[in-house]
Order: C-alpha cells, then sequence, then structure tokens
C-alpha cells in the first residue's frame, strides 16, 4: 500500500494562506516546497527508519573544519581525520596542513600539529595499535601550458668516500653552456663506496693493492632560473654545483635527466610517522627509501607493511621499487619489485599472498598493471584472474573482502574509465580464491554507473555501499544521492536511506563502534551542472544510523567486562546479562581509507559459546586471516542487531 500522509500532515503541506498564494504564483515552486516537506517527513517516521535507517549531520565547529582526505578509526575509538594541505596549493605554499581528532561518541574535535603533508600518502594500522602514515606532497601539479620554467630530474653524484653530502633547497646547478637550475628539495647524498682489489701473480705473490671507487647518488627536481625554452636539456652533460671549490667541486656534480617544459606532475615525499593514538602525536620514523605520492599501504601476516606505487621525488610513478616497514626496528628494507598503478587495492589472503582486485587511483599508462590477479610477494610472482566485464572500468571502483573472511570471496563494485573519462559502471563482480581456478562472476548492478563509490563492512555481515558519481570528480552534476545494502548470501542489494550530500573523489566511509557509519570529505570539479563554476570541497559530515539500531533497544546485545588482549587462537570471554541472544561474533579490523581504497577492514568470523552470564569467543590462528593488532568484537542476535564494539589486541 502507498505511503499516505495524515490529515495533520496535509494540514501542514497544502493549507494556510501563504502556500496558496505562493501556488497561484509559481506553482512549481509550490510543489517542490511540499515535495521536500513530506519527504522530510516520510523520513523521520519510526517505521521507516526500521526499515531504510536514517543519515544525520554532525555538529563541527568552524575552527574543526577541514578537507577529510583521509580517514582512520583507532583503537581509543577516535577518528583521524587527515588533510594535510587538503588539496589546496595556498595552504601547501604556506605550509599550513591540518589534522582533526574525532571523537564520535560525544562529538568533540581536537586539533593534532601535522609535521608533513599527509595530502595523498598512505596508512596502515600497526600491531600496537598505532597508525603507519607514508608519504605525500612535495609539490603540486603544473598542467600544460602553465610551465613557464623547464624542470625535471638532477642525479646528484657524489665521489668522495670520505664523507655524506647534504645540498640545501635552492642549491644551484649550472649547465656547461651557463644555464643555471636550482634545486627545490634538499637532498642528501651518501658517501661514494670504496672496494679493495688484490690481485696474484703466476708465482702466487700478492701484486700492490687497488682501490676502486663507485660515485654515490641521489636525484632531487631542479627548475630552471630563466623562463623559455632555452632552460630545456636532454644532454647528459655534467653539471657543476655552485658554491662547492677544490676536492668537493671536483667530487660532488649533477647529471640531469630530462628537463622539459612538460606538465609537472605531483611529487612526493619519504617521510614517515607513527601516530600514536595515546599520546595524539605524530612521531616520526626512518623515511622510505623512495618518494611516493598515492601509494598504498598494506598489512603483511607478521605485522610488518608493503608500501606500493606512487608518484616519485620528480612525478614520476615508480616502476615497481617497493619497500616493507617493520615496525619493530621503525625501519624500511627493500620488497618484492613489481609495478602497480598508483592507489592499487592490494588485500592479505588466507595464504599470505596479495589479491590485487583491479582497483586504482588512475597514475600510470593504460595497458599496465590493471588486470586483477593474487601476488605471491615471498616468490613475487603475479597469477591473473580473469572473468570481469568493463574491465577498462577499475579506476576509482571500491573493492573489499567480504564477510565473513574465511569465506575469501572479494568483491568489487562500479569504477569508471581512465583519468578524465566520462565513464562508469554499475557492474559489481565476486571472485572465491578458495576455488581451485578462481575467476570473477558477474554479481547484481549498482542503480547506475558509479565512481567513488564507499563501501563499508557492517557487524551484520552486510556491505553498505553509498555515495559516489556518475561521471569524473562528480562532473556535470553527477553525484548519486543513494544508499543500499550487498546481502552476500542472497547476492542481491537492498535499499537504504538516501544521503543528502554527495560524495566523491576524496571522500571516505568507515564504520564507528557503536554500529553506525560516519561518511566525509568530497571534491567536486565543479558546483553546478553546466560546468561554470568551480566546486568547494564538502566540509560536512554526515552520520547514517542502520535500522539495526532503530529496533527494541532493551533486546539489544551488550558485552561487559572482558581482556583487553589475546593472542591468535586464543578465547576471550566477556560477561552479557543475555547469553542466549548472541547467536554469532565478529572481530573487525578498523578501517583506514582514501581515495576509496581500504585494504585494512576485514570481518572475522570468531568461534563462539556461552555460558551462564558470559559469552567465549575463538580467534582464529592464521595469521594471514588475522594479522597481530586492535579489533573491534561485535555479536550479534538473530536478527542481525549488533552489540557495541569491544576492543580486542589480537597478538
Amino acid at each position: 500500500m502507498a505511503y499516505r500522509p495524515s490529515k495533520r500532515m496535509k494540514k501542514t503541506l497544502f493549507g494556510g494562506g501563504a502556500v496558496v498564494v505562493l501556488a497561484g504564483l509559481n506553482a512549481p515552486a509550490a510543489l517542490s516546497f511540499a515535495t521536500d516537506q513530506y519527504h522530510a517527513y516520510k523520513i523521520s517516521q519510526p517505521g521507516y527508519m526500521r526499515k531504510y535507517g536514517a543519515w544525520h549531520d554532525a555538529e563541527i565547529p568552524k575552527e574543526y573544519r577541514t578537507n577529510a582526505i583521509h580517514a582512520a578509526l583507532l583503537h581509543t575509538g577516535k577518528v583521524l581525520i587527515i588533510a594535510g594541505s587538503g588539496n589546496k596549493q595556498d595552504h601547501f605554499d604556506a605550509g599550513t596542513f591540518d589534522t582533526v581528532l574525532w571523537n564520535p561518541k560525544d562529538n568533540t574535535f581536537k586539533k593534532i600539529h601535522t609535521p608533513e603533508d599527509f595530502f595523498c600518502g598512505g596508512h596502515a594500522q600497526l600491531p600496537d595499535g598505532k597508525l603507519l602514515v607514508a608519504g605525500g606532497t612535495a609539490r603540486y601539479e603544473v598542467l600544460d601550458g602553465q610551465v613557464k620554467r623547464a624542470g625535471g630530474g638532477m642525479r646528484v653524484k657524489n665521489e668522495d668516500p670520505n664523507k655524506t653530502v647534504t645540498l640545501k633547497k635552492g642549491t644551484k646547478f649550472r649547465s656547461p653552456a651557463g644555464v643555471e637550475y636550482v634545486s627545490k628539495f634538499d637532498v642528501t647524498v651518501p658517501r661514494a663506496k670504496r672496494e679493495f682489489e688484490v690481485s696474484y701473480y703466476a708465482s702466487g705473490q700478492m701484486k700492490p693493492w687497488k682501490t676502486k671507487t663507485t660515485a654515490a647518488e641521489a636525484r632531487v627536481f631542479v627548475e630552471a632560473v630563466a623562463e623559455g625554452p632555452r632552460s630545456v636539456a636532454t644532454d647528459r652533460a655534467q653539471y657543476e654545483v655552485e658554491g662547492l671549490t677544490g676536492k668537493d667541486a671536483d667530487n660532488v656534480y649533477g647529471l640531469a635527466e630530462k628537463i622539459t617544459l612538460d606538465k609537472q606532475d605531483y611529487q612526493g615525499i619519504r617521510a614517515a610517522y607513527e601516530f600514536d593514538p595515546k599520546a595524539e602525536k605524530y612521531v616520526p620514523v626512518t623515511p622510505m627509501k623512495e618518494a611516493r605520492w598515492y601509494p598504498t599501504l598494506t598489512t603483511l601476516k607478521d605485522g610488518r607493511v608493503l608500501a606500493v606505487s606512487g608518484l616519485d621525488d620528480v612525478g614520476v610513478i615508480l616502476a615497481g621499487n617497493n619497500e616493507i616497514y617493520d615496525p619493530k626496528t621503525k625501519k624500511w628494507s627493500p620488497g618484492p619489485f613489481r609495478y602497480f598503478p598508483t592507489y592499487p587495492s592490494l588485500f592479505l589472503t588466507k595464504g599470505g599472498k596479495l589479491f590485487y582486485s583491479g582497483a586504482n587511483s588512475g597514475y600510470g599508462p593504460a595497458n599496465k598493471g590493471r588486470e586483477p590477479g593474487l601476488w605471491d610477494v615471498e616468490k613475487n610472482t603475479f597469477t591473473k584472474i580473469g572473468g570481469l566485464n568493463a574491465a577498462d572500468q577499475l579506476e576509482t571502483a571500491s573493492s573489499l573482502l567480504l564477510p565473513p573472511a574465511q569465506d575469501q570471496r572479494f568483491m568489487l563494485l562500479g569504477g569508471g574509465g581512465i583519468g578524465e573519462s566520462k565513464k562508469a559502471t554499475p557492474r559489481t563482480a565476486v571472485v572465491d580464491l578458495n576455488q581451485d581456478n578462481p575467476v570473477f562472476k558477474s554479481g547484481p548492478e549498482l542503480p547506475q554507473g558509479t565512481r567513488y563509490l564507499n563501501s563499508v563492512l557492517m557487524p551484520d555481515d552486510s556491505v553498505f555501499t553509498t555515495g559516489g558519481s556518475s561521471d569524473y570528480r562528480g562532473r556535470g552534476g553527477s553525484n548519486i544521492f543513494r544508499a543500499q545494502f550487498y546481502d552476500p548470501k542472497a547476492n542481491a542489494f537492498r535499499e537504504a536511506a538516501d544521503p543528502t550530500i554527495g560524495r566523491n573523489y576524496h571522500s571516505e566511509a568507515l564504520l564507528l563502534p557503536d554500529g553506525r557509519v560516519a561518511t566525509f570529505g568530497s571534491d567536486s570539479l565543479f558546483s553546478d551542472k553546466n560546468n561554470t563554476k568551480l566546486g568547494k570541497f564538502e566540509q560536512r559530515m554526515e552520520i547514517y544510523t542502520p535500522p539495526y539500531l532503530y529496533r527494541d533497544k532493551n533486546k539489544r546485545p551488550a558485552l561487559g567486562d572482558g581482556p583487553e588482549s589475546v593472542a591468535a587462537g586464543g578465547r576471550a570471554t566477556y560477561r552479557t546479562d543475555h547469553p542466549e541472544r548472541v547467536v554469532k561474533a565478529r572481530l573487525m579490523r578498523p578501517s583506514a581509507v582514501t581515495h576509496t581504497t581500504d585494504v585494512e577492514q576485514r570481518s572475522i568470523e570468531l568461534g563462539l559459546t556461552k555460558d551462564k552470564g558470559a559469552v567465549t569467543v575463538t580467534v582464529p590462528e592464521d595469521r594471514a586471516l588475522v594479522p597481530p593488532g586492535w579489533y573491534m568484537v561485535f555479536v550479534t542476535d538473530q536478527e542481525g542487531t549488533p552489540s557495541e564494539a569491544k576492543w580486542l589486541r589480537v597478538d
């Protein structure tokens, strides 16, 4: 039966002289007003919310509003919202970098000192509950036609085996023809390597010692001092370093790479920090060897973190130079060499291999590194996985490990064409890695072609999806004001309440410990359908309350006291007044999300036993299924209503 407003509501909508007069003068405006009022009334009704859920704005004081580029849930229950320079060139130029810590329990906020521009870096949860943040922005892009001074990479050589050389930002390099270039960053070149050679005469006597010196090298981005084409350089001549004299001038010099007036892409940084949730501050650790902008950080089964892809310190996509962070030593070591486009979605699987869904955020050639597959990081072999339709539309797609994680079923949702393509697909697909020869199988379609879709694992084993746009960065007013749940068992979508705020590029969504979903950000290219007005970054936050939280609160499962840590394969017991209500238990890893990429979230089925006044959960032993770290423990009843989460560290 169609919904009918009450007589009182009809009077509110259509009664009164003011509305009648308005209708006479401007019928479309009156109808729009009445429709909006009716919709607002409809979605606020208890019956509607029990079926579809509801959205509410979070009040953010003006001084804490920021451009949410990254969001991560910490084991304190607070959410770290990282903007860095927030895609604002003026903020970057001023060195104004932003991080806000939000407490969902009381809706309070705190500014965090941000030492680097983490804009478009990567992040991963560490075993001790800290958040690794690595990479970010060293320089903003300069578009075609706007490059006035030639720029490119300068390889700085050091032939002195006795000392390391540091050249400060602003150091000048001079070509044999007298053309000058200035470095845009500090650069440190290690000492040269000295090797001793020993050989013998035929008689067995030792020949005199010989030494061989191999120059050390580092790279820095340089820009011509003078404007115009005269500064373009393609030769490999030796460039002298201004200010050096004597042996230093002989030992330290530059070799230019390609220096052009072409478009200059964003450039990455090497910086790495751990954010400490208890001290609520960034703590520096050893920088990466490679600079990275748009990297993915993926947790491995032993708690180490693999950093993959990104644009380097001169704005070129890395050829495959990956590296691994060890949280015990706070240092990086070389990882397996393999190429991926930027922000590749790489997930840890039960066997310890990494599954690449094919989803990415764009930079890189169209014909390289875009096919999904399974990557054995120990052997460095890659097995492609086929069966995917709309395979040319994987940029800005969403992907995740479906619950429970033991099933090893991965889902891909939506996506678009490469770069600023207008293509967008409603395609979803699922691959089961437990099969001998896994291939993608098409799933139910989204309501329309969707880029930048946010997808969140829920405690009841559903997947909540929201937002996105049907064109590049919401172009043409293409934001999608829709949300839905995917049911993995039924392989079908069901409707959810519609969000009121559009979300596309630079937006995030994550599960909160109380079972709600918070959404942040959005960076539309334009603010109107005709693409005539530049867009503004969306700083409002909207929170979705699922239908399960509108059921009888008195019957909601609740967990009491329990342990704070457990070993893999161990048990944790929680007090509860009504163990009979509990039918399932899930261990859920907190999100760390950016650019539609969240490779952290996973929902693991726990063993469950019930006693009088308590429930006991058992954590699986497989480290590749449950990498060390902090998790949320949810229990649910027969209807799928979850408890509030308890935090548990798996050692």
